[in-house]
């Protein structure tokens, strides 16, 4: 009698486990972005099909754009509210919840992409993450980061600060803050929006991205000026999901959503930076009219200024900001020595060699006519050849 319920209890634990094995987790997530925007638009779908892949089919999750859940800037909350289990999106655009969001993107003058990731994987970012999303009961995700931004698309040359007041300007995060501060009037429009809104002059300015999403998007038909960036030294994308709904995932798919984000975050990264080298090339080849510029240092000065004093004063009135910044700044103090000595010293040592070689290069290919002697060797007699474009040295 033991034996047999013995054997019982052993088959039902092992039908049990085989049930767990086989059962199908699916899942529901909503992002900001169509799959069809360049760049930023089919991470979270790469993550779906690889987790697919690696779990055998077991951990399924679909995907509802803008087109249908009609809230770009609210994935947070359908998260959390329960609509959907997870969600794709940018922190900063959260701001209004809680000013400390926008640290998880970027910050005006802050840490580079390496720097950042440094900052977040091994300097304490991670932990302060957790800490600061378990809040609202939702677990967060790093699964893209393009880099460096461009400072945005403008139809006229800004010269000095006085040319930024009253400009409107689509812009977000920190750096819709500060521009604020220096007389901008800022405009929240969607994207879809953005090419029309600056051609029907709703808007005087874009900020988007870099090349790699700027392009297709059509801006420079528009605006011609195109600004070297201050704004997002590096711009992270999340991916978010309900602790319930993680807490609800065996071990094994747990590890494998992680694992499958994290190998997306790598191919992501360097396919945005790979496309940004690519179009920026064919931009100065195929469209003359976009002029590269950079901010002078009169309104550098006046945008590092006006980040200061944002900085400070939401430090002292959110003790989030205020913990996660002092944790940036900390790392940044020492990751900025680093890379200033190592990767910026290299480009500008680099570069100037290369330029001076290009220019000696240059002259050397430079075919300069030997003077055509006249009878008796005066070249200063009648017989000479004539001064012409040709045979003067330039």
């Amino acid at each position: 009698m033991k034996k047999t319920v013995l054997v019982g209890l052993l088959l039902a634990v092992s039908l049990f486990g085989a049930d767990k094995k086989d059962k199908i987790y699916r899942l529901k997530l909503a992002q900001s972005y169509e799959i069809s925007m360049p760049v930023v638009g089919d991470a979270a779908k790469r993550v779906a099909d690889l987790a697919d892949q690696m779990s055998g089919g077991r951990l399924k999750i679909s995907i509802d754009t803008p087109s249908k859940h009609k809230a770009a800037f609210a994935i947070y909350d359908l998260v959390s509210g329960g609509k959907y289990d997870m969600g794709y999106t940018a922190a900063y655009y959260y701001k209004d919840k809680n000013s400390a969001n926008m640290l998880f993107t970027t910050v005006p003058f802050g840490m580079t992409k390496d720097e950042w990731s440094a900052w977040y994987y091994f300097g304490g970012g991670k932990q302060l993450a957790e800490k600061f999303y378990a809040k609202s009961g939702l677990k967060v995700f790093n699964v893209l980061n393009s880099g460096m931004q461009m400072g945005g698309w403008f139809k006229k040359e800004i010269n000095s600060p006085e040319d930024l007041k009253g400009l409107k300007l689509r812009i977000s995060g920190l750096g819709a803050e500060v521009m604020n501060r220096l007389g901008v009037a800022v405009a929240t429009i969607p994207l879809n929006e953005l090419q029309t809104a600056l051609q029907m002059g709703t808007i005087d300015a874009v900020e988007w991205a870099n090349p790699a999403l700027d392009m297709d998007l059509g801006f420079y038909k528009v605006a011609n000026y195109y600004y070297t960036g201050w704004q997002e030294p590096a711009s992270e994308q999340q991916i978010v999901i309900s602790l319930s709904a993680w807490e609800r995932l065996p071990a094994d798919l747990r590890a494998i959503l992680d694992a499958a984000i994290a190998k997306v975050r790598e191919q992501a990264n360097n396919d945005a930076f790979y496309k940004n080298a690519i179009l920026w090339d064919e931009m100065k080849k195929r469209y003359p009219n976009v002029q590269i510029r950079s901010f002078s240092p009169e309104i550098m000065r006046a945008l590092r200024n006006a980040t200061d004093e944002i900085l400070a004063e939401q430090s002292a009135q959110n003790p989030d900001f205020k913990e996660i910044w002092e944790s940036q700044k900390a790392f940044l103090a020492k990751a900025r020595a680093y890379s200033s000595a190592a990767d910026f010293a290299y480009i500008e040592k680099t570069s100037a060699v290369e330029a001076e070689q290009n220019f000696t290069a240059s002259v050397k290919e430079i075919s300069v006519p030997q003077p055509i002697s006249a009878p008796g060797g005066d070249i200063n007699s009648s017989a000479a050849a004539p001064k012409t474009e040709t045979n003067q040295t330039k």
